[in-house]
């Protein structure tokens, strides 16, 4: 396994491959659940990601606001349900100095809200400090200002190590930036968006800016959702049991011609290579110099083996242009 080291922080090395949790409790019982975190930890993984909001509960309630997405998964989930398998396997395994925790607010970024839930996380994690702490997605409701106050009380009191946000853009980050100096409030060192052949936008503005301004990117969703397997067709039904038959709100986001169209370049390009379609478009994300780590969902060990073998196999150069020129005729 690879590891980086986070920018003005190199007390905390993470992997290349970040292991994401949302699928604890949800997708996955606490058995398989366990299976998945051992064989992760097995393969060199350090890094596991999650958040209050995966689960049930107010989990349902977070998809639906931000994301205009009713996620049937959470009505018969356990509320937490990824931070209590997480915390329980961390207990168990007696691993919490191998381990870089990142866990995130999702219900609301104000002051008394962001307090509140670290210290519920912690309890739920069974730990007494999380190496990284996020906002889940902006809250306008909120200014940054009085967010990172909270956030800047968390990390004196030694709860959280560093903090970070998930979901934001340029503009809000660059917001963000300004405020920490001027208030002189720790600014987030570590930026979380999604990344993949057909979510593009970040490379525009946000990661450039993360780059120059040594903030720590990591992406997450390197094959939208499933989406980039090609297993989906504009017409038929979602085959039983995959993301988008749980999900089918993902059907919103990713289903339209361009999209489409890159999914069959993807296959061609893979029979022509005789590599399957994941491999290529998870190689794709990887072999980005300008992505530090990227977080993989896995419901099955397989998963992390494909990343694996993904991180292990850089896109030559050739490949990579070609795949660009489908890009950009995307966005021309």
């Amino acid at each position: 396994m690879k590891y980086i080291q986070l920018y003005n922080h190199n007390f905390i090395s993470l992997s290349k491959i970040g292991l994401g949790c949302v699928t604890f409790g949800r997708e996955i019982d606490e058995e398989t659940s366990f299976k998945i975190l051992d064989y992760a930890f097995e393969k060199g993984i350090n890094w596991l990601d999650t958040a209050e909001g995966y689960g049930g509960g107010n989990a349902q309630l977070y998809r639906k606001k931000n994301l205009n997405v009713d996620d049937i998964r959470e009505k018969t989930s356990l509320m937490n349900s990824s931070e209590i398998i997480l915390g329980k396997w961390i207990e168990s395994r007696n691993c919490r100095k191998d381990l870089v925790i990142c866990t995130k607010v999702s219900s609301g970024n104000s002051p008394e809200n962001i307090k509140k839930a670290i210290q519920s996380s912690l309890e739920r994690l069974k730990v007494d400090h999380v190496e990284i702490y996020k906002l889940h997605s902006p809250d306008n409701s909120v200014p940054i200002s009085e967010s990172l106050s909270a956030l800047s009380e968390i990390i004196s009191y030694g709860l959280a190590k560093v903090i970070g946000c998930s979901n934001f853009n340029f503009v809000q980050l660059n917001e963000s930036l300004k405020v920490s100096k001027k208030f002189n409030y720790p600014s987030f060192d570590i930026a979380q968006n999604p990344f993949s052949l057909v979510a593009t936008e970040t490379k525009n503005k946000l990661i450039p800016f993360c780059n120059v301004n040594n903030i720590f990117v990591t992406s997450y969703s390197p094959l939208a959702a499933g989406f980039l397997t090609g297993k989906y067709t504009k017409n038929d039904p979602f085959p039983k049991g995959s993301r988008f038959d749980i999900i089918p709100g993902h059907a919103d986001i990713y289903f339209n011609k361009d999209n489409f169209k890159i999914v069959d370049d993807l296959q061609k390009l893979s029979r022509s290579l005789k590599i399957p379609n994941y491999k290529l478009a998870m190689s794709w994300v990887l072999s980005d110099t300008s992505i530090d780590s990227v977080i993989i969902g896995a419901r099955k060990l397989q998963h992390i083996d494909n990343a694996i073998s993904a991180m292990n196999s850089p896109l030559n150069e050739n490949i990579i242009n070609l795949i660009e020129k489908w890009l950009n005729k995307k966005t021309s």
